[in-house]
């Protein structure tokens, strides 16, 4: 009886101690943008608005407590440059095949006010990653290349969000 009361009070106070210190579970939370009110109700200006990179942006914002309404009703417009997807070669094995690659997706955004005035100048937002690269697995390396993608569309769109926060926040 002693020994299961010890157990459960050691796995209780490893969760706590988990919590205390900010630990977090990856793509959970808001990840740290807090909008005023006044920026809650945004529209949404992009080429490809089907698009996999505007269906994250509008995701992100969703869970962030951003409202996406037609251009009369919205207080800011968001207007979302395309994704750029580049991939370089880092090094190469002794077989001179590519054993390690660098995955680059950026966009460039804006903010305008209600009336069509720029409240926030054109700004790029861009995440790169690294992967190891099997040449004998092209089939798993175009696979993992795909999720990857999808993994940096998400991070790109909560790297808009936190800038769209910091300069709202900021700004006077």
């Amino acid at each position: 009886m002693q020994r299961r009361f010890a157990s459960y009070t050691l796995i209780l106070g490893i969760a706590c101690l988990l919590c205390a210190c900010g630990f977090q579970l990856r793509g959970t939370g808001t990840g740290g943008a807090a909008l005023p009110d006044s920026w809650k109700k945004m529209f949404l200006v992009t080429n490809n608005p089907n698009g996999e990179f505007s269906q994250a942006v509008r995701t992100v914002f969703t869970t962030n407590d951003i409202t996406w309404t037609d251009r009369t009703a919205a207080s800011y417009s968001l207007v979302l440059g395309p994704e750029r997807f580049s991939q370089a070669n880092l090094s190469l094995n002794k077989e001179a095949r590519v054993s390690q690659l660098e995955l680059t997706m950026q966009s460039t955004f804006s903010v305008l006010d209600a009336s069509g005035h720029e409240a926030m100048p054109d700004t790029t937002a861009s995440v790169i990653r690294q992967m190891e690269n099997d040449p004998r697995n092209a089939l798993g390396k175009g696979e993992e290349i795909r999720i990857l993608k999808a993994e940096m569309r998400t991070e790109l769109a909560q790297q808009i969000i936190r800038r769209i926060g910091f300069f709202a926040t900021s700004a006077p």
